[in-house]
C-alpha cells in the first residue's frame, strides 16, 4: 500500500462555492483544491497528498496517524 491510500481523501460538491471541493482531513484543515470537474478535482487532491507525504518525509517529519476513515463504525462493527 503507497503512503497516501492510509489517508481519507474525498472530494465534494459545494453549493456555495459553486464548485467540487477535495479535502484530507488527517492532513488538512479545510479543503486543499477545487475545481469544475469532479476526477479532475480528485487527480488534484491525489497530486497534492502524494507532494505533501514527500515533503515531510525530505525534511523527516512525522506523518500524522490516520484517524479519518469513512468507514470506520463498520470496521469497528466487523471487529
Amino acid at each position: 500500500m503507497k503512503p497516501e491510500d492510509h489517508y481519507h481523501r474525498f472530494v465534494r460538491w459545494s453549493d456555495e462555492d459553486q464548485c467540487y471541493i477535495g479535502y484530507c482531513p488527517d492532513l488538512y484543515y479545510g479543503g486543499v483544491c477545487h475545481g469544475e470537474q469532479e476526477e479532475a478535482t480528485y487527480a488534484d487532491l491525489r497530486a497534492i497528498v502524494r507532494d505533501e507525504i514527500a515533503h515531510r518525509h525530505a525534511k523527516g517529519d512525522t506523518l500524522p496517524e490516520p484517524a479519518a476513515r469513512a468507514t470506520r463504525d463498520l470496521d469497528f462493527a466487523a471487529a
